[in-house]
């Protein structure tokens, strides 16, 4: 089991910035792929970004250069820097992680006001 603990959210004007913090504990010998979903309402979940192990990235389309995705192994812990946010980024940011299984954090809103 792998318990992941969100932080970073909240509100902020468009072009501001925000950097979300994710932190595992349990069973994080068995993470591989660390990730950063969200999910608008009315909409589905979507990848945001994700990290491997061997630190290789990967972007929503939509995140074009804006966001930056960062992992500490010693500190089992997963960043996502947020640059030049939009209204349109609004949602509830979920982190991920792969164990074995996928594990999810309880998520953290972040709210961009035009």
């Amino acid at each position: 089991q792998v318990q992941l603990v969100e932080s970073g959210g909240g509100l902020v004007q468009a072009g501001g910035s925000l950097r979300l913090s994710c932190a595992a504990s349990g069973s994080i010998f068995r993470i591989n792929t660390m990730a950063w979903y969200r999910q608008a309402p009315g909409k589905q979940r979507e990848l945001v970004a994700l990290i491997t192990n061997g630190g290789i990235t990967n972007y929503g389309d939509f995140v074009k250069g804006r966001f930056t995705i960062a992992r500490d192994n010693a500190k089992s812990t997963v960043y996502l820097q947020m640059n030049s946010l939009k209204p349109e980024d609004t949602a509830v940011y979920y982190c991920s992680v792969r164990a074995g299984a996928q594990y999810w954090g309880q998520g953290t809103q972040v709210t961009v006001s035009s």
